[in-house]
């Protein structure tokens, strides 16, 4: 398992060497999968961009929080209902495990990330909040990256809600644990014998060890070693990039 932005790519750029890592991946019959926080594009779109990237990724192999959102409503209350803010990857994944969307008494209110957070809509949000209905978020993220810097994603705008209401949210993302659990049912794989691979020491390794994983946790993102050492936990393995498990992948931690 492996997280993308920070990883794989850094927004629509190939991180060197990442190419090379996938391809020996399905070379040697691997099983992996691409986790991500972002909520925005459904796994067709997000296919599509890494694609633009040079990353040849199969839907499937494609787990976002989004999807993990809409398996744990449709395992808790099957075929409800919810007001969402967010974008197609969201509305999507919702729609495909039978929710209804709606702004009259929805069993949920779904928070994901989008470039486009309208006034209008956290405002609704937070008036069915009050109502009552059931407060979930996508990931916990407060700021997401873009060409000209950070942008305010799906953390910041749920304190927002939170401050208005009271209310705080349930986060189904990274690091919650249950994104991890929910992607290893999707490809059939077992904890003991999975890896997660990732640039942030607060979401990516944390999570990969509370659901049992070995980790790796790659310089190319967010983290760094001095960094690293201001958290309770560590890694398995530090490496700069995946580039350096090119040669390894069946055995990467020899």
């Amino acid at each position: 398992m492996m997280d993308m932005d920070g990883v794989l790519v850094h927004e629509d750029q190939l991180v060197p060497g990442a190419d090379e890592f996938v391809g020996e991946l399905r070379d040697r019959g691997i099983p992996f999968v691409v986790l991500t926080n972002n909520s925005i594009r459904t796994q067709r779109d997000m296919r599509a961009r890494l694609l633009q990237s040079g990353l040849d990724i199969p839907e499937g192999a494609i787990w976002t929080s989004a999807l993990a959102t809409a398996t744990f409503l449709s395992s808790q209350r099957p075929d409800g209902t919810a007001y969402v803010v967010g974008e197609s990857g969201l509305t999507t994944a919702l729609h495909d495990v039978g929710y209804v969307l709606t702004d009259k008494n929805p069993d949920y209110v779904v928070l994901g990330e989008t470039r486009t957070y309208s006034f209008e809509a956290i405002t609704t949000a937070i008036r069915l909040v009050e109502a009552g209905s059931r407060f979930i978020a996508t990931n916990p993220d407060p700021t997401g990256p873009s060409r000209d810097g950070v942008l305010p994603a799906t953390g910041a705008v749920a304190a927002l809600i939170t401050r208005a209401t009271g209310r705080d949210p349930y986060y189904v993302g990274k690091p919650n644990a249950l994104m991890m659990r929910s992607a290893l049912r999707a490809i059939g794989a077992h904890s003991e014998h999975t890896l997660m691979i990732g640039d942030r020491m607060d979401t990516d390794v944390v999570c990969g060890l509370e659901a049992g994983l070995q980790t790796i946790l790659v310089l190319s993102g967010i983290s760094t070693r001095e960094s690293m050492e201001a958290f309770p936990y560590r890694p398995t393995r530090v490496l700069e990039s995946v580039a350096d498990l090119v040669g390894s992948t069946d055995n990467p931690f020899d």
